[in-house]
């Protein structure tokens, strides 16, 4: 049986992974492109990137808790994993810590975006969205991830808990996916195509992926490391109530920003 605990966990890491430079810069340029093109599409296009995303993410997890009766995976393999995944926390956590003190001009860059097709990532389409995202979640690190999860979470409680697991990760990410093109959306079409209104927005979103990169890092070393830093049920809620208000205070900010500048 799942614990409460891991759920929220799950649910923050969504809210982390939604907000790493490869998602933030894909979902820019989209809606970029689609707030002329199809403006109905600009506020929703981190939903339906999330979604193809999500798509991936369970059917890796379900796919493994599947076929966990046919083959065992190694027991050195969740370790592995777990020190893949803090090194990536710690990774994507220093390179926007850097990029944030050396320059006001932050700007995430994403490496996945060359793996996705030309015509793919130039399409306007809510088809080519989801797509793109669904690949998004069939790269290395995301597919590791998720087959580990699955894994782990029939062990404890069969393939309804690999269920349970990868539709919690996918609710933080859809989350902070889709207030993300709201609220470029909103600025864009508010502010015209001002870079600055728009940059510093994203150096708040930076500082957020820092803290919740190093935060959930060192939280999991703190558990490899055999110490007792176990969290209640509250404090895990408490967490994932404070990531979750701080990207809906990053909405209401980008509101007021952009009000005294609304077009006539």
């Amino acid at each position: 049986m799942i614990e409460m605990s891991a759920l929220w966990l799950m649910f923050v890491l969504g809210l982390r992974h939604a907000l790493d430079p490869d998602h933030v810069a894909v979902i820019d340029n989209i809606v970029f492109r689609t707030v002329d093109a199809r403006p109905w599409l600009a506020p929703w296009t981190g939903t339906f990137f999330a979604v193809g995303h999500s798509l991936s993410v369970m059917v890796v997890a379900v796919g493994v808790s599947l076929a966990a009766d046919a083959f065992a995976m190694p027991a050195w393999t969740a370790a592995v994993v777990d020190a893949a995944v803090v090194g990536l926390l710690l990774i994507v956590g220093t390179m926007n810590l850097r990029a944030l003190l050396r320059s006001d001009d932050y700007t995430p860059v994403g490496w996945r975006t060359a793996l996705v097709p030309r015509r793919l990532r130039t399409s306007t389409h809510p088809l080519a969205v989801v797509a793109i995202g669904a690949i998004f979640g069939l790269v290395f690190d995301t597919a590791t991830q998720a087959a580990a999860w699955g894994a782990a979470a029939t062990a404890k409680g069969g393939t309804a808990a690999a269920v349970a697991i990868a539709l919690t990760f996918a609710a933080g990410m859809v989350l902070a996916d889709t207030l993300d093109s709201q609220i470029v959306g909103r600025l864009l079409r508010t502010t015209g195509r001002s870079a600055g209104t728009v940059r510093r927005y994203r150096r708040a979103v930076g500082w957020l992926v820092v803290a919740l990169s190093f935060g959930t890092a060192g939280y999991a070393l703190a558990e490899m490391a055999g110490l007792n830093v176990a969290l209640s049920d509250g404090a895990f809620t408490a967490v994932c109530v404070g990531a979750a208000g701080a990207i809906v205070l990053l909405l209401a900010a980008g509101r007021w920003r952009a009000r005294p500048t609304v077009r006539s």
